[in-house]
C-alpha cells in the first residue's frame, strides 16, 4: 500500500501533506506508517516509515521534527538537526528550502501554515494545552520574524479527535470558560458532569482571531477511523499498552 497523503486546498502550490497510518511497514498495534520515535515500535521500522513519509511529500528533503511537550513554544529552523538534538517545543518554522517540517500527532491537531509569497512555512502541534497556551500565535510570530505577513498566511487544521469523540470533564470546561467566556461555544453537553470539546473548531478560531484570513478544517476524526489514523485515546480505551503516531509535513521546494 502506498503512503496516503491528505492535502488541503488552502495550501495548493506548497509541498505539504497530512499523513495517517496507510503505507507504512510497522506491524501489530503500530501497524502502518508509525513515525513515533517515542513509541515502543522497532526503531529501524520507525526510521523507514519516516523516510517514506518524507519522500511522499517532499522527496530529497530532510525531515525535521521536535521533542513535543504540549507547550506554546515555536522554534525557527535554519538548518537540519539530529533527532537526538530535537528541541523541546511544539511548533517550527523555516524559510529554507529542503527542510520538511514535521509534526507528530495521535489525536491532537496538526496545523500547517504557509505564506507562499514570502517563502515561509510553519507547522504546529496543537493539543488542548498547546492550543490554549498560544502555540498557533507563537508560530505566526515566528513566521513574521522571517518576513511573512499574517494577512497572507493560510493555514489548515488536519486530522484530529472530533467533538463527538472527545469527552472532557467539568474542570477542563471551566479552564477554557475562565480563559474566555466565549469558549463555551466549543463545548456540547455530554453525560452528567461532562462535555464534548471541539478541538478543531477552537484551533481554527484561534487562527482567525490572530488575523489568519484563510483557515481550512479537514474535518477528519482520528479516534473514529482506526483503519486510517492512530489515536492515543482509542488505544487507551482499548487497553493497548502503546500507540502509533502520524505525521504532518510541510516544506519549501
Amino acid at each position: 500500500m502506498s503512503v496516503e497523503v491528505i492535502r488541503a486546498r488552502a495550501l495548493d502550490g506548497v509541498a505539504h501533506g497530512f499523513l495517517g497510518r496507510r503505507g507504512g511497514v510497522s506491524e501489530g498495534m503500530h501497524a502502518g506508517l508509525n513515525v513515533g520515535v517515542g513509541s515502543n515500535d522497532d526503531p529501524a521500522v520507525v526510521e523507514e516509515n519516516r523516510r517514506r513519509a518524507c519522500d511522499a511529500v517532499l522527496p530529497g528533503a530532510r525531515l525535521v521534527t521536535l521533542y513535543q511537550v504540549h507547550s506554546g513554544d515555536c522554534v525557527t529552523v535554519l538548518a537540519p538537526f539530529e533527532d537526538r538534538l530535537r528541541p523541546r517545543a511544539d511548533a517550527l518554522v523555516t524559510d529554507r528550502p529542503g527542510l520538511a517540517l514535521g509534526i507528530l500527532t495521535a489525536d491532537c491537531a496538526p496545523v500547517l501554515f504557509a505564506d507562499a509569497q514570502a517563502g515561509v512555512v510553519g507547522a504546529a502541534h496543537a493539543g488542548w494545552k498547546g492550543a490554549i497556551g498560544g502555540v498557533t500565535d507563537s508560530t505566526l510570530a515566528a513566521m513574521e520574524a522571517l518576513g511573512a505577513r499574517r494577512e497572507r498566511v493560510v493555514a489548515a487544521v488536519g486530522p484530529c479527535i472530533a467533538r463527538g469523540s472527545y469527552e472532557v470533564d467539568g474542570a477542563f470546561f471551566r479552564r477554557f470558560a475562565e480563559a474566555d467566556p466565549e469558549n463555551e461555544r466549543f463545548f456540547a453537553d455530554g453525560k452528567a458532569g461532562h462535555f464534548q470539546f471541539d478541538l478543531e473548531a477552537y484551533v481554527a478560531h484561534r487562527l482567525a482571531a490572530a488575523g489568519v484570513k484563510t483557515v481550512e478544517m479537514l474535518g477528519l476524526d482520528t479516534y473514529a477511523d482506526a483503519d486510517r489514523f492512530f489515536s492515543y485515546r482509542r488505544a487507551t480505551h482499548r487497553g493497548e499498552p502503546d500507540y502509533g503516531r502520524q505525521v504532518s509535513i510541510i516544506g519549501l521546494n
